[in-house]
């Protein structure tokens, strides 16, 4: 099979792969061809880095993001910021530019000179513990959503189980820098609603409890989530009054084809509550197929020309590797090396469209992608390894792949 887009230029590389790894990728597209990427550091070694250096509490681990641009289709590419933040997003609202990310606490950046200067960090909390991947944003009425991951609690070793989705909305021309000019939906914790017990007929969680075992001390639970709104008329979760707005979420249950599902309803009085979605015979509709949707984070688009949703994911080809039989480096981002690209007209019944890019070896990654349209390709930015890479979780390079003509892959 010819892959799509197996050629790449390197838009940052690591400085040393053993200690300082490659991640979170984000991507924007200007309107005068500008193309903005978002990355971050992490590992050991980031702290012989220069800028303002984050160490993870309780951990020797430090971070740092990077914010660049591109004037000529991502050949070349120039350092404009470092930022205190990882996981950001960048995306366009009014006239200005922002990047969204964390370090604990939410915090944001702003340009208002298409990302050639940029404003220092503008915190939107304080005192609490978010999470997030470099997933999509939505548009819709003049206001910009996108969802942030609030985690309630670390009485677990990942506590993705704690995590709330809170899906943020902003009036386009408003200052987004300025916490009272975003609006937070209701959250909805995991594990205060699921108990993963119940889930007798499924095989969830897939892995025993075992000492020293596969997600051993790691409770089931939601992450990296993607907002889109259901524009196909007449099917089952169709809102006709365009105030549902629904979360596609990568799942963590040891299964690689499940993802997780939630919404978000607008009210009358301009708040937002999450809840979860219900099937047309009443039962609660938590889990659905989402290609590699336990595996990775993925990235949704939708485009309006052709009414499509655009899904970038890995795809794994051995989900029933007996994962204690490998050792903790081996398996750590285990078959994140094959990213592929499929569409839907509905967002739930996926239609595969080609293999985007793919390694070589399980180190040479290319996972956590996010995607931006330009024109009639696609740009796909992923976390990518050589086989000088520490393994496929701790990657040492960004790439940007391009997808040609990808509105001919719908068959």
């Amino acid at each position: 099979m010819k892959h799509l887009a197996e050629e790449y230029k390197v838009v940052v590389a690591s400085p040393n792969s053993e200690d300082t790894y490659c991640y979170s990728p984000g991507i924007l597209k200007l309107e005068n061809g500008r193309i903005i990427a978002t990355m971050d550091f992490g590992g050991t070694g980031v702290v012989r880095m220069e800028g303002r250096v984050q160490r993870n509490p309780g951990t020797e681990r430090y971070n740092i993001g990077q914010i660049l641009i591109s004037d000529d289709n991502g050949e070349t590419w120039v350092k404009k910021a470092t930022v205190p933040l990882i996981c950001m997003r960048p995306f366009k609202a009014g006239k200005s530019i922002y990047a969204i990310g964390f370090i604990r606490d939410l915090g944001i950046v702003r340009s208002d000179d298409n990302g050639e200067t940029w404003s220092e960090v503008c915190s939107l909390t304080d005192g609490e513990f978010w999470h997030q991947g470099s997933t999509n944003v939505w548009y819709k009425d003049d206001c910009v959503y996108l969802v942030m991951e609030k985690m309630t609690h670390n009485k677990v070793a990942w506590p993705v189980c704690s995590i709330a989705p809170v899906l943020m909305r902003a009036n386009i021309n408003d200052d987004l820098t300025k916490r009272e000019n975003w609006i937070f939906a209701s959250e909805l914790v995991f594990d205060d609603f699921i108990n993963e017990k119940e889930f007798c007929e499924f095989g969830i969680p897939f892995y025993p409890e075992i000492p020293g075992g596969y997600m051993s001390g790691i409770a089931c639970g939601w992450l990296e989530t993607n907002v889109v709104q259901l524009k196909k008329e007449n099917d089952w979760f169709y809102d006709k009054t365009g105030k549902t707005l629904h979360l596609f979420m990568r799942s963590w249950t040891g299964l690689a084809w499940t993802g997780a599902l939630a919404k978000v309803v607008e009210k009358d009085d301009g708040s937002m509550e999450t809840m979860f979605e219900t099937a047309p015979s009443g039962k609660r509709m938590l889990f659905i197929n989402i290609p590699g949707g336990g595996q990775s984070k993925f990235h949704i688009l939708y485009d309006e020309k052709t009414k499509t949703y655009w899904l970038v994911s890995n795809q794994f080809r051995d989900s029933m590797v007996n994962f204690n039989a490998m050792n903790e480096k081996d398996r750590h981002g285990y078959e994140r090396n094959r990213l592929v690209l499929h569409y839907s007209y509905n967002c739930f019944d996926w239609i595969f469209a080609g293999v985007v890019a793919s390694g070589k070896s399980f180190k040479e990654s290319r996972s956590y992608a996010s995607m931006q349209f330009d024109g009639e390709d696609l740009l796909v930015l992923s976390r990518s390894g050589n086989g000088n890479c520490y393994n496929g979780h701790e990657t040492n390079m960004i790439t940007l792949h391009r997808v040609e003509n990808f509105r001919e892959l719908i068959d």
